[in-house]
């Protein structure tokens, strides 16, 4: 048998695994062995025995992420069962070699782009070293990364650079108990239609830039790269700013009446049609919400006709000859959007887009509020009721018979809902305890 004193420098070994520490003493007593100097050798053998009966009890559950400012939020719910880790981003990105260093070649014959991906820098290769070890030591890989295309097309490089078999793709807009427990559940196979809708979208970029920026130095007025997205936004410019060198502009007055009993009347002329009328008083432009109606008089095209018809109501009774009463509606506005968002960041709080997305990104990894990305303005079923339900409780009166729903644009992908509170009892002063508590 052991002496005390081995079988007490040996269990150290193992006291990290109460399992494996238990059936290496019970193994101890159902098969003696003379006694043992112990010595490295005996060391080596130790650990080999332990590490080949703790492999069955190291069973881990691996949840991968983008970002690693969700990893606490989802550690939280989870619990201690899964390991959370983060990509940080993309891991691999098109390699500088090939024809002008595209990373790509253009196979016409299979009409396809081969694409070579490398590990992005550094940083890139040692995220994929310490994510080929915790897969090895993972009984299931879940690939949580953003619900967009960037998203799909993280995973796919992912399950490529893992070897992963069999990917499972859990899905979530939302990160709240509930939202995440249930895409894990109702795991996906990889979407490719959204890889390649990513994938297509870095060989565009590449092109641009690799390709477009040595004209742009040719110029020499500074300009270091050109881009995908920029080039296209520059040239939408261009063609404003011709146009409205072009625009001939025209003074007009715009004459009207205040009341002291609190409204105002337009001067409208007289013998005008409805057509002349609605054309003089075109006064749109890109600062104007195009649904809102501009209401302004009759243009006056001098100063002096416009002295003489204020002299005129001046010196005139007014009467009231005709009462129209006409009753409107007016639907609520739409959900915010990433557009939306960033719009009345802008012009309520004065925030630029980039912090506003900043913010927004921190309030979706604390849970929060739902995707911030996202061009749809439709609203979850659960949270409609949810939302019902409050207004039951608080405000009675104005709970409306039916759920309004907006129309998103024509062009929209709506691959998420819309921007909302995850719950409804989310308020400011909830969110700042709730970050008071963690800090």
């Amino acid at each position: 048998m052991f002496q005390h004193s081995e079988l007490f420098v040996v269990s150290k070994l193992l006291v990290e695994n109460c399992t494996a520490y238990l059936n290496f003493l019970l193994h101890c007593y159902l098969h003696p062995l003379p006694k043992l100097k112990l010595d490295n050798l005996w060391l080596i053998l130790v650990n080999l025995w332990f590490n080949s009966h703790s492999k069955a009890e190291q069973i881990m559950k691996l949840l991968l992420i983008e970002s690693g400012g969700k990893i606490k939020k989802l550690k939280q719910i989870l619990g201690s069962e899964w390991t959370v880790k983060a990509t940080m981003g993309h891991v691999v990105e098109l390699a500088e070699s090939g024809e002008n260093s595209l990373g790509f070649t253009l196979n016409t014959e299979r009409n396809r782009i081969d694409c070579n991906y490398v590990p992005r820098g550094t940083r890139g290769k040692q995220i994929l070293k310490e994510l080929r070890e915790a897969v090895k030591a993972a009984s299931v890989v879940v690939l949580a990364t953003d619900a967009d295309r960037e998203g799909e097309t993280i995973a796919w490089h992912l399950v490529q650079q893992l070897k992963l078999k069999n990917p499972q793709r859990a899905v979530y807009t939302e990160i709240t108990e509930k939202a995440v427990r249930q895409a894990i559940s109702h795991t996906r196979s990889i979407d490719m239609n959204l890889v390649a809708a990513g994938r297509c979208r870095s060989v565009a970029d590449k092109l641009v830039g690799f390709m477009g920026s040595p004209l742009l130095w040719k110029l020499g007025n500074g300009a270091k790269s050109m881009g995908r997205v920029q080039s296209a936004a520059l040239h939408i410019l261009c063609q404003r700013e011709r146009e409205i060198q072009a625009f001939v502009p025209q003074d007009y007055w715009s004459v009207y009446v205040d009341y002291a009993e609190g409204f105002r009347a337009y001067y409208a002329a007289t013998a005008v049609s409805p057509d002349v009328k609605e054309k003089g008083a075109d006064t749109s432009d890109d600062a104007t919400d195009p649904k809102e109606k501009q209401v302004e008089s009759v243009r006056v095209l001098s100063q002096n006709q416009a002295d003489q018809l204020v002299a005129q109501a001046q010196s005139n009774p007014h009467h009231v000859v005709r009462v129209d009463a006409t009753t409107t509606t007016r639907r609520p506005p739409a959900p915010f959007m990433t557009s939306s968002l960033q719009q009345a960041a802008g012009s309520r709080l004065k925030y630029g887009s980039e912090k506003t997305m900043k913010l927004a990104q921190s309030l979706y990894e604390s849970g929060h509020i739902t995707y911030m990305r996202t061009d749809s303005v439709t609203l979850s079923e659960d949270f409609c009721l949810d939302t019902r339900q409050w207004l039951l409780n608080h405000d009675p009166q104005n709970v409306p018979e039916r759920v309004a729903t907006q129309k998103s644009s024509s062009g929209a992908q709506e691959a998420h809902e819309a921007i909302r509170p995850t719950h409804v009892n989310n308020t400011p002063d909830s969110c700042l305890t709730d970050k008071n508590k963690r800090g």
